[in-house]
């Protein structure tokens, strides 16, 4: 099977584990991060996610939860081509741990996207998106 865009799953569509990618399974994409420690250093420098679209339009959701307690904040940082397309700060008395954040994205074509996160503690987060695949004509 070939490689899609920027990070196709060349092994059938089985799912191999947590990657920092976004998998294409015909008109369907999906990442998923799995759980990574952030060292708690109060800001978004921990990568979740970090890949490149290829000839297509990305649609959909993700969705970031943490193991994070009521003593801190999170940060949540989405990156396009370099550039802060999405910066959250939750206040601890704002935030229920695992209670999923929920973003609604449209990733243009070959578009470098970078997911970041930080907390004031040492905490595991994990992002999974999830969306349709649009493909643009040659």
């Amino acid at each position: 099977m070939a490689i899609i865009g920027g990070a196709g799953n060349p092994v059938g569509g089985s799912f191999t584990g947590p990657a920092q990618a976004l998998e294409i399974v015909g008109d369907f994409g999906y990442a998923a991060s799995g759980s990574i420690q952030d060292a708690g250093s109060d800001a978004p420098d921990t990568t979740l996610l970090s890949f490149t679209t290829g000839n297509y339009v990305f649609v959909g959701t993700m969705d970031f939860t943490t193991t994070l307690s009521s003593a801190t904040s999170v940060y949540l940082d989405v990156s396009f081509n370099g550039g802060l397309v999405s910066e959250t700060k939750q206040d601890a008395s704002n935030y229920e741990s695992n209670q999923p954040m929920k973003f609604h994205y449209i990733i243009p074509p070959y578009t470098e996207v970078s997911v970041k996160w930080g907390a004031g503690g040492t905490f595991n987060g994990s992002v999974f998106m999830a969306g349709r695949i649009y493909r643009t004509r040659d």
